[in-house]
């Protein structure tokens, strides 16, 4: 910084050669005297060291010399005064740079430091060199602290000691020297003073280098210009940018002191670009885990894929993004691309079509569909010399050759092109799709994925995907799903907020509106906690699906205090290559409690609890549901279980551990209870009593089991005789094996308390 360049400062005296009148003999102010005309002054013209110059001789105690011209001075600036002097004759004197400080208003600052160090002159005709730096600031370095009330100064030197030596004195120089204060002053450094040329087109990597090191804890600023980076850079020091980077794709720009949105958006001079090249960075940076978007929106042209972007294929630390916006705005590039092939599938090969005509147009990532495909069954990989793909998920019902659909929805972040992405999480970060795009695919392997309070907002197709195995141990905890297919009917929906294909998925305190499926699990261990997802639509008697598809027939599950509203919990075996039931687990291992079910404006027929088998042969073991509360508003329902017999039947015969107990039901007509207490009344005296508790036993069961009889009052014969005897229970009677039979040794009637299952308990 120089301020004579920068600020057009005069600063420099006019020669002793311009005329003495213009050197006061006092402090340099108007109507002092000057050296014109005095007899211990005259101008040498030629001496043999300085050429021209003033010699001088000391006459008073302190010799003072000034110039009158005003010099400016102001806070910040650093002036360094340099005069050359040699004794000619008579008494040594000493020197010093002197001068006088004035202010606005025309007055001497009394506190400013107002003369140099001395300095003993000792020798005839030696050239003595004295300076003194005069300044604002008390800074080491500085002779004569002026402080902030000085305006200007009048410049020069004092002659001191024993009077009557000749001394000669060069013209007197005054220069800006604040940048020798630079970065005492300033606590930044500039890449162009370390060689940044900043056009674009010279690689100017060596200089940020340069500059990064010599900030020493400062900061390094990268001033207006545009500058081309060959390779990656890291800035182990805070950095400003007042211009932009370029760089090659594969190269990363490190900012290990600010590593936030804003820095990155100044860096590359736009806000996507920047987010780029950030999201890029956390990928490989290790002293922050997490990307600040700054509040800041992000708006998205197209998908980011967060692989190629970083040219990773496997990372496994943990990486957060956070706490901003990313907005899908139009384009074609969220198009989504549709592939029809040909393929084979076979039971044997559960997780591969064979054959696949086209194979090379089929992209990974892209959702199966045809006859015998199950519901959010993608593709994780490919071979084109084999003509396979490989499947995220079994085909139930697809043995054979048959045409297949391949619909590759396009995602605002999309890692699917990582093998294994682990412990990455998304946070308080709205995505804004208006319908554009889908919002975040996992990649085919990991886990520990965790989206943690986000809105997701209108989805074109779907929220979060799994393509494989990344969803283990999926987290999504108090985000906001909200639907692009509000006005839509319930039935004519297609998007879903998300699906799980690995285990332990943890699905907790979110919120979810009208979309087709609020969630597809597969694989077990999950824990579904705290959510409302509603399914309704404005239609009287209208159709509702599945808020939750469990795909696993025995999936070691929770749902506690849900708000599972117009939408049912569905269990299903879609994935399973073999659906009839074999040596696998059957339906079941599921506990529903606390939750709250509620529907309205639905048909009669509409039901909370669904089982789908595709399979023959299988039953249920282990199916709670306990302290729910079922209501109906606006109408009622019969009841709220059913199986959906479309593909196959539910056994009753091997019923283990099913309990309906604790519920509380309105607008239903029928309630659910198993075990259920039936008060059975025989009027006329009989030694067989067939009690029916068939309308509660779930899923139109078989009652298998009696655990107690109980009689209420007397036991009597046909002449009104307490008769003391024990019946012994037949179960499975009737014509559809849901009553049971209570057989006495002689004709008795009376009441009877009968607690009856459709289970058999262990």
């Amino acid at each position: 910084m120089n301020k004579a360049i920068t600020e057009g400062l005069v600063l420099m005296p006019p020669p002793f050669s311009a005329g003495l009148n213009l050197w006061s003999r006092d402090d340099g102010l108007t109507g002092q005297g000057s050296y014109l005309a005095q007899s211990n002054a005259a101008y040498v013209p030629t001496d043999q060291d300085f050429g021209g110059c003033l010699e001088l001789t000391k006459t008073l105690a302190t010799q003072k010399l000034r110039c009158f011209q005003s010099i400016p001075f102001e806070p910040g600036l650093y002036l360094r005064v340099t005069i050359k002097v040699k004794a000619m004759s008579g008494a040594l004197p000493a020197v010093r740079i002197a001068g006088w400080a004035g202010n606005s208003s025309g007055a001497n600052v009394t506190t400013a430091v107002q003369s140099g160090p001395s300095t003993q002159l000792t020798t005839y005709g030696q050239i003595v060199t004295i300076t003194a730096i005069i300044g604002s600031g008390n800074r080491q370095g500085v002779d004569m602290v002026w402080g902030l009330a000085p305006v200007n100064g009048h410049l020069g030197l004092d002659l001191t000691g024993p009077t009557g030596g000749v001394v000669r004195i060069e013209d007197v120089i005054i220069e800006d020297v604040s940048s020798i204060f630079f970065s005492v002053m300033f606590n930044w450094v500039d890449v162009r003073d370390y060689g940044a040329v900043g056009n674009g087109v010279t690689d100017d990597l060596a200089a940020f280098n340069a500059a990064d090191n010599a900030a020493a804890g400062k900061t390094v600023l990268v001033s207006p210009g545009n500058y081309f980076l060959s390779a990656s850079m890291t800035f182990d020091n805070p950095v400003e940018f007042e211009g932009t980077v370029t760089m090659p794709a594969n190269a990363n720009l490190v900012l290990r002191r600010n590593f936030d949105l804003a820095s990155y958006t100044a860096a590359f001079g736009a806000e996507l670009a920047g987010f780029k090249k950030a999201l890029q960075a956390l990928f490989f940076y290790t002293d922050h885990v997490e990307l600040n978007l700054n509040g800041r929106r992000v708006e998205l042209d197209g998908p980011i894929d967060v692989a190629a972007l970083c040219g990773l294929t496997t990372f496994a630390e943990r990486r957060v993004l956070r706490n901003g916006q990313l907005t899908a705005i139009t384009s074609t590039a969220w198009n989504t691309t549709t592939v029809t092939s040909v393929a084979t599938y076979a039971v044997a090969n559960p997780a591969k079509l064979t054959g696949v005509a086209n194979v090379a147009n089929i992209p990974v990532g892209a959702r199966i569909s045809g006859t015998g495909v199950g519901r959010e069954v993608y593709v994780t990989a490919k071979n084109i010399g084999a003509g396979t793909v490989d499947l995220s998920q079994p085909l139930w019902a697809a043995a054979g050759t048959r045409t297949f659909s391949f619909d590759r929805y396009k995602y605002m972040l999309d890692f699917s092109g990582f093998t294994a992405l682990s412990k990455f999480e998304v946070s308080e970060v709205e995505f804004q799709s208006f319908g554009l795009a889908s919002i975040i695919m996992l990649a085919s392997g990991g886990e520990l994925f965790r989206v943690a309070d986000c809105v997701l907002n209108k989805p074109k197709d779907r929220g979060i995907t799994s393509i494989g195995r990344a969803c283990q141990d999926l987290q999504i905890d108090r985000c906001q799903f909200i639907s692009n297919e509000q006005g839509l009917l319930a039935q004519d929906r297609t998007t879903i907020c998300f699906n799980v294909n690995a285990n332990d998925g943890k699905i907790r305190l979110n919120r979810a509106s009208r979309f087709a499926h609020f969630g597809i699990l597969a694989g077990s261990g999950h824990m579904v906690l705290g959510n409302h997802f509603f399914g309704g639509d404005d239609a009287t008697a209208g159709v509702r699906r599945a808020g939750i598809v469990f795909t696993l027939t025995n999936m070691k599950s929770f749902l506690t205090g849900n708000y599972i509203d117009n939408c049912s919990i569905e269990l299903s075996n879609e994935h399973d290559s073999d659906p009839n039931f074999g040596t696998e687990y059957t339906f079941g291992g599921i506990n529903m409690s606390g939750n709250i079910f509620t529907a309205s404006n639905v048909a009669p027929w509409f039901r909370w609890l669904v089982i789908t088998p595709r399979g023959t042969g299988h039953s249920l073991q282990g199916y709670i549901v306990a302290n729910n509360t079922f209501r109906v508003v606006g109408t009622v329902v019969d009841r709220i279980e059913a199986v959906d017999a479309t593909y196959a039947p539910l056994s009753y015969l091997s019923f283990r551990n099913i309990i309906f107990d604790n519920n509380t039901f309105n607008g239903v007509t029928q309630p659910t209870a198993s075990p259920v207490l039936v008060q059975h009344t025989q009027n006329t005296a009989a030694d067989t009593w067939t009690v029916d508790g068939s309308a509660y036993l779930p899923f139109a069961s078989y009652a298998r089991n009696v655990t107690a009889v109980v009689a209420e009052g007397a036991i009597t014969n046909t002449l009104n005789a307490t008769q003391f005897v024990t019946p012994y229970t037949l179960v499975e009677q009737g014509a559809l094996k849901n009553q049971v039979a209570l057989k006495w040794p002689t004709q008795v009637k009376g009441m009877m308390q009968v607690t009856l299952r459709c289970d058999n308990p262990v």
